[in-house]
């Protein structure tokens, strides 16, 4: 019904899909494609080269203490930190498919690792989106605040429930011999440079469906009230958020919507994660994590704004 929907929205109105096709277009031309890219090759060579453990290793007790997690698993940790959503999800399967880390860590690092990059966050909403009218230590504070909260709610969850998931966040390590061919500085290279021009490709597929479908939304739903734009920042984060930004709503609201809309990632975020994340791992808690954390951000942001 959804494709039907979008087909008719394709044809009665070419001009205005064309418009929303070349906005979402644009952005993963302009910024996902130059900004992610690199990293997803770097990370693939660097995966596949057994480079990680190597270079975490020696930090190992931080990492176990503070995340409860392996020097591998930090490595996801690390950089879907600083790359932004999804390439936290994307290492945290690529670990887990690579024999890295154990299934049960693969889940819990699931919960946890997949957020927007500083890049996007002090860029695009603070400066594009909000003007730069909010603070952007206070924004980074309430974003880093929630997310260190729900890793530790998700960690107690993980160690109370730990017979549903493989017993135990040990990595994986696997003594499967490599062919000459396959392990060449060439042969990994390649391999490493398909994949990332596979997985962003994908990821440009997503962001231009659901910029029609938002179109779509926005062209049939005239009413512009709260939920009709948080609903709009649900769709498609980006476009959601600078229609967030040309609203009349009041400044807290404002902050509070874009808040939770980053802290959630939205449908086609939550969309790009399932199609690079293995089937072997549940999305379940991955969800549930995104709801608490959105939560715990909300209450966050009422307890500074309207107590402090």
């Amino acid at each position: 019904m959804i494709s039907i929907l979008l087909l008719l929205f394709l044809m009665l109105y070419p001009e205005e899909a064309l418009l929303c096709a070349q906005k979402g277009m644009q952005l993963w031309l302009n910024i996902l494609l130059p900004t992610l890219l690199p990293f997803m090759i770097l990370t693939g060579v660097l995966i596949r080269t057994d480079m990680i453990g190597q270079r975490l290793t020696p930090m190992e007790s931080i990492w176990q203490k503070i995340f409860g997690v392996s020097p591998a698993g930090a490595y996801a940790i690390v950089f879907g930190l600083l790359c932004g959503y999804p390439m936290g999800a994307k290492l945290t399967s690529d670990l887990y498919t690579s024999r890295k880390i154990s299934r049960r860590e693969a889940q819990y690092l699931l919960t946890f690792t997949n957020h927007a990059s500083p890049m996007f966050i002090s860029s695009y909403l603070i400066h594009t989106c909000m003007n730069g009218q909010v603070s952007a230590l206070e924004v980074f504070s309430l974003l880093l605040g929630s997310a260190f909260l729900t890793m530790l709610c998700m960690r107690l969850w993980f160690f109370r429930t730990g017979s549903r998931y493989t017993a135990g966040f040990s990595p994986i390590y696997t003594s499967k011999k490599e062919t000459s061919s396959d392990s060449s500085p060439g042969a990994i290279l390649d391999a490493s440079i398909m994949n990332g021009f596979e997985t962003i490709t994908r990821l440009g597929g997503y962001i231009l469906m659901f910029s029609i479908l938002n179109a779509c939304v926005r062209h049939f739903w005239k009413n512009r009230s709260i939920l009709s734009y948080l609903l709009f920042c649900l769709l498609e984060m980006t476009t959601g958020l600078h229609q967030l930004s040309l609203s009349s709503l009041g400044a807290d609201t404002k902050c509070l919507c874009a808040l939770i809309t980053v802290t959630l990632g939205g449908i086609c975020v939550t969309a790009q994660t399932r199609s690079l994340v293995t089937r072997e791992l549940s999305l379940l808690p991955y969800l549930a994590s995104k709801l608490l954390n959105a939560l715990i951000v909300m209450i966050l942001f009422l307890f500074i704004t309207k107590i402090i």
